[in-house]
């Protein structure tokens, strides 16, 4: 079967495409370095022919409002355009799990508008929204900082690693279209601004952590459950967060 995986040559493409390879799939890295480019539709007919599976892992360079919602908009039109015309018969996206709950971010307003076109396209389909990764929460603690103080909710968190959102994304490729949204998160839940106190000692940063109810979250204000899947159905992954730690924080 030939998969193509858009943004294949990024951080998570790059899992997806090995993780598939190793299960004797042929895969496609496609990407603008490997001359394929979902903005202007620049090698993508090429890319999809004979190819049954689309997987769409790219990222907004920007998370400016407008940036990030051009970005996704175009992408995804252009990308389900050319797989009607190739006929591709699976779709898989990798989404946010949370994004329908924080409108204020023009961000996630951008995945949601993602997710839509996906769903009313002409091809079946299969969502996989991901809380957030273990290697980004760095760049979440980055975003919070002003001066020396990190500025953050005590909103619930439960963070995955990127080989394990890699792994889903395969695993629901290979499953077929499902026209549905499933969801995936990490085996267990932190409060974020406690967590990033942890993380934050753990690796010698002095940073300090002010908790806030109102501290925005890449534009949105955070109520409790908003990162973190509402119910049940959720799968979950194995990986602990001590197990990509350099050493283990005092979480407790």
């Amino acid at each position: 079967m030939k998969i193509v995986v858009i943004g294949g040559t990024g951080f998570i493409g790059t899992k997806v495409v090995n993780n598939l390879r190793e299960r004797g799939n042929e895969v496609l890295a496609a990407s603008p370095s490997t001359g394929v480019n979902t903005l202007t539709g620049e090698g993508l007919a090429a890319a999809l022919e004979d190819a049954q599976v689309v997987i769409d892992v790219t990222n907004s360079p920007s998370f400016e409002d407008t940036a990030a919602m051009q970005f996704f908009t175009t992408s995804t039109g252009n990308l389900l355009a050319a797989e009607t015309a190739a006929g591709v018969g699976h779709h898989v996206a990798l989404s946010v799990v949370g994004s329908e709950r924080m409108p204020a971010s023009g961000y996630f307003r951008a995945k949601v508008a993602q997710e839509h076109l996906i769903e009313n396209g002409p091809i079946p389909y299969s969502i996989v929204r991901a809380t957030q990764f273990f290697e980004f929460l760095k760049g979440i603690i980055d975003s919070a900082t002003n001066g020396d103080t990190v500025h953050l909710a005590p909103a619930l968190i439960q963070p995955m690693a990127a080989d394990d959102v890699a792994a889903a994304v395969c695993e629901a490729a290979l499953a077929g279209p499902q026209n549905a949204i499933s969801e995936v998160a990490g085996p267990e839940q932190f409060r974020l601004d406690a967590l990033a106190h942890a993380l934050l000692s753990a690796w010698g940063d002095s940073r300090r952590v002010v908790s806030s109810l109102d501290a925005p979250y890449f534009g949105a204000k955070l109520a409790e459950r908003d990162l973190v899947p509402f119910d049940g159905d959720a799968g979950l992954a194995a990986t602990l967060l001590v197990l990509c730690l350099p050493r283990q924080p005092a979480l407790a």
